[in-house]
């Protein structure tokens, strides 16, 4: 096939084009029709056929036709395993929606999970090794008017990897795969589906993503990269790179065009040749609006459309949403030892984030209504950041639109996780492909801010132990480090740097490791001391890093979740059912520990599920508030982790079914704009004020000490300048010096602290509490709570008052229902009125009023 690339020596603007001609979509333009009805698979082996969905997977299959139980359901993982074992064969018949002649005709594979092969009337036409790769394929001369016939032939990806691990003679270290025999290391498929230690194991086979029929005349966009070349108020220039595959010599148009007044674009008249064209245009915009991250400005967008004429007729467009920024990643070294932090439209910008991974196990049956409220539960939050972690997937083409038009950050990570790979022809063809497809599909999108190369592979090795453990030769050693090279010191940069030139890349995260703590001072970091080292919540306030990429610790779902995927029998901290939905290897234990150092521990398990839920969401925030006061020296905190691919215990802020955690309401709560941050130890008072707004003011602080059943004792003010994009130490003294003599030490198990900021206005531009002792040690008296629910114009709210202080109010609805709270896990001062919003629900005020639950931690029973 011939590549032509055409270069522009004249420039010809959309103007000098006739007039007449008409540029709109007509019966030429490139159709797509989706394959999706009449679907039917089998087990390869055998000869019945069943309906089936496509997209979808084995598993959603032989569920909905009741062949399997539900496999998220109490322990029918372990009865599962044989599906992964078998070859499976789906198939379809379908009629040609527009006449066959005069036109050409692909198929288009969005995503084939993983070794296909597809034929069509009896031919083959591809084979597919590589899960996170697209197919077209032309098939005009294969098709007929009616009664085409379709097959898709999956062969079990044990049985195919097989023979590369036999090969090897040695055992990959892919602790995660969660079976003895480790296959996962061979095939370009989503790690986690063979297991993590949050996820089950189910090997899926199907077709993931959509297959469509694309129709055409002639000439056809393969691809458009636009490059942002320059950026000013006054102007944004850019070039596009267009691949027009041609099945045809013929004259043709190809233009840039925008709706936008203050567009300008190239378009000129070009031969193209028979097979691949490359055309590279220019345009501009006047006075450009700028595209920025969650809470730092609008998320202004251009759809900017590239065409192709024949003959007069438009017969092919592809349009990109594009915004106008800048995103650099500064990571050099400086005078406090490396830096590692993000630059947008040549600001600093501390990223608030968290760890996304792939929301179900079974990967089509996420919705676009699941992937909004993912997205919406972000941005609720106030982050700017989501990092797409290297053990799922690269995500849907509308997660990604999502992010864009929210303003959401993605840090992608290549799909690489926690073991070393191999580094053979064939892998690294693979790799190869796999590159060149998503970073073409990615790189036009204002989100993308880095690529990384895979998640903990570089530290690991220097780090985990795994030349002991696993007792490698010496020669198999030097092998892997090769393999390492070649994979993510070379291929893939090399491929970033050829399609998405200027684009940060770095081979792995994190930069430093955990152990020593003049390992913070570099790069990013994953901070695991606490839950696997068991440090105390505390350390977060040391362990400090330059940039904080991965931290996390355990809670189990709300209770209500948890009967979803249970029965009563089940209901226990170390009974079978719940270690079967705990893939940590320390268990729900370590829970427990934790609890028993900062919580009394509930003996009744729905309590201890409420109280597990406040102990992470606590020790988090201690996390979220130190690396946040610590800004610019820590210029980043993305926690581990958003979401769950099954009911479970685990990490996670929001559970399976959506259900927010406690975490994720401290969360939204730590990731304000505006935040006090209060450090109470050894009779100190330490206050920060975390301003992320790019301009400064004045404020007042006011400190509040309050007895949890009388309420005011004390008031103390201070003003203060509130610098921009900044952390400032407001107050730092003995607690007796700020308060004088209405501070006693006897007090600490009685009292707390209530930190407002106040405007000029007396608005409150932040709020937190703060603890003299750990609520083990607190003599929280019996709270009343009153509630009401009503209707107001649509909108139910609930209304709560507590006669003393409450402390994590928690509110349920008893049953198998979906809602969502404004707000939750909150603390209720005596006397004061708390309004929530309840969303997300059909339920009528009476509906919520009859099953509302709540709970605090003054009245638990222990």
């Amino acid at each position: 096939m011939n590549i032509k690339t055409y270069y522009l020596s004249l420039v010809v603007f959309l103007g000098l084009f006739s007039c007449t001609e008409n540029w709109e979509r007509n019966t030429t333009t490139k159709q797509q029709y989706p394959i999706q009805e009449n679907w039917e698979f089998k087990q390869a082996s055998k000869s019945k056929w069943y309906k089936a969905t496509v997209p979808g997977v084995v598993h959603t299959d032989l569920l909905a036709n009741k062949l399997i139980e539900d496999p998220f359901y109490r322990q029918n993982e372990k009865d599962l395993q044989w599906i992964e074992e078998e070859d499976w064969v789906y198939k379809t018949k379908f009629d040609l929606p527009v006449n066959l002649d005069k036109q050409q005709f692909s198929l288009k594979f969005d995503g084939l999970d993983t070794y296909a092969d597809v034929t069509l009337n009896g031919e083959k036409i591809l084979s597919s090794d590589n899960m996170f790769v697209g197919y077209e394929k032309e098939v005009t001369r294969l098709l007929k008017q009616k009664g085409n016939i379709l097959e898709v032939y999956f062969h079990s990806p044990i049985k195919v990897t097989k023979p590369l691990r036999d090969e090897a003679g040695f055992e990959y270290p892919a602790d995660n795969d969660a079976r003895a025999e480790k296959f996962s290391i061979y095939s370009r498929k989503a790690p986690y589906s063979f297991g993590w230690d949050w996820g089950p194991r189910f090997v899926t086979s199907g077709i993931w993503r959509d297959i469509n029929l694309v129709v055409w005349n002639n000439a056809k966009i393969n691809d458009v990269h636009i490059v942002q070349q320059s950026l000013t108020d006054e102007k944004a220039t850019l070039s596009a790179s267009i691949e027009v595959y041609s099945e045809v010599d013929t004259e043709a148009k190809v233009r840039l065009s925008s709706e936008e007044t203050t567009f300008s674009g190239e378009a000129r008249s070009i031969q193209l040749s028979k097979g691949i064209n490359k055309v590279y245009l220019d345009a501009e915009v006047s006075n450009p609006e700028k595209w920025w991250p969650n809470g730092l400005g609008e998320q202004r967008r251009y759809n900017i459309t590239a065409q192709v004429m024949v003959e007069g007729q438009l017969v092919d467009e592809k349009s990109n949403k594009i915004g106008f920024r800048t995103v650099e990643l500064i990571n050099e070294p400086d005078s406090l030892g490396e830096s590692f932090y993000v630059k947008v439209n040549g600001e600093p910008v501390f990223m608030k984030g968290v760890n996304y991974i792939p929301q179900d196990s079974f990967l089509p049956s996420v919705t676009k209504d699941r992937y909004d409220w993912m997205i919406e539960s972000m941005t609720q939050a106030h982050m700017n950041m989501v990092r797409i972690w290297g053990g799922g997937i690269y995500e849907s083409d509308y997660f990604y639109d999502q992010c864009d038009e929210k303003g959401l950050l993605v840090w992608q990570d290549f799909m690489f996780a926690c073991t070393m790979y191999p580094g053979d022809k064939d892998f690294l063809r693979k790799v190869k492909e796999e590159a060149s497809y998503n970073i073409k599909r990615l790189r036009n999108r204002p989100s993308l801010a880095l690529w990384c190369g895979n998640n903990e592979v570089g530290v690991a090795w220097d780090n985990w132990g795994w030349q002991d453990s696993y007792k490698w030769s010496q020669d198999v050693q030097d092998k892997l480090q090769e393999d390492y090279k070649k994979l993510f010191d070379e291929l893939l940069p090399k491929m970033v740097n050829s399609l998405d030139k200027g684009r940060f890349y770095y081979p792995s995260s994190p930069i430093s490791n955990w152990g020593k703590i003049e390992d913070f001072s570099i790069g990013d970091n994953h901070f695991w001391g606490v839950w696997h080292g068991k440090y105390p919540f505390e350390s977060f306030k040391e362990y400090v890093p330059r940039f904080m990429s991965e931290y996390g610790f355990q809670s189990f779902p709300s209770f209500e979740s948890i009967k979803k995927f249970t029965v009563e029998e089940d209901w226990g901290l170390e009974t079978e059912v719940m270690n079967t939905h705990q893939k940590s290897y320390t268990g729900n234990g370590l829970i427990k520990v934790y609890m028993e150092r900062d919580f009394k521990v509930p003996e009744n398990f729905e309590d201890f599920v409420y109280v597990g839920q406040l102990l992470q969401a606590d020790g988090m925030r201690q996390g979220f508030e130190a690396h946040r006061s610590n800004m610019p020296y820590c210029m980043g905190t993305l926690y581990w982790q958003l979401d769950d691919c099954w009911p479970a215990a685990s990490w996670s802020s929001i559970d399976y079914y959506g259900e927010w955690k406690a975490l994720h309401y401290t969360v939204k709560r730590s990731f304000e704009p505006q935040i006090i941050v209060t450090d109470v130890e050894n009779d100190s008072l330490k206050v920060d004020f975390v301003n992320d707004h790019w301009k400064g003011d004045t404020s007042k602080l006011i400190v509040e000490l309050r007895d949890f059943e009388q309420g005011l004792i004390s008031s103390k003010s201070v003003e203060f300048s509130v610098k921009k994009n900044s952390s400032t130490e407001i107050v730092h003294q003995s607690l007796k010096d700020f308060f004088g003599k209405k501070f006693s030490s006897n007090d600490k198990k009685t009292h707390y602290l209530l930190l407002k900021s106040v405007g000029e206005n007396k608005e409150v531009k932040a709020l937190n509490y703060a603890f003299f002792v750990k609520p083990k040690n607190q003599q929280l008296p019996k709270a009343s709570i009153i509630s009401s629910v009503e209707d107001i114009n649509g909108e139910v709210t609930i209304k709560l008052s507590s006669d003393v202080f409450a402390e994590s109010v928690a509110l349920t609805l008893d049953g198998n229902v979906i809602a969502h709270f404004s707000d939750n896990y909150f603390h209720l001062d005596a006397g004061v009125e708390k309004v929530i919003k309840v969303s997300r629900t059909k339920l009528t005020a009476a509906d919520i009023k009859s099953q509302l639950q709540i709970k605090c931690l003054n009245n638990l029973e222990n």
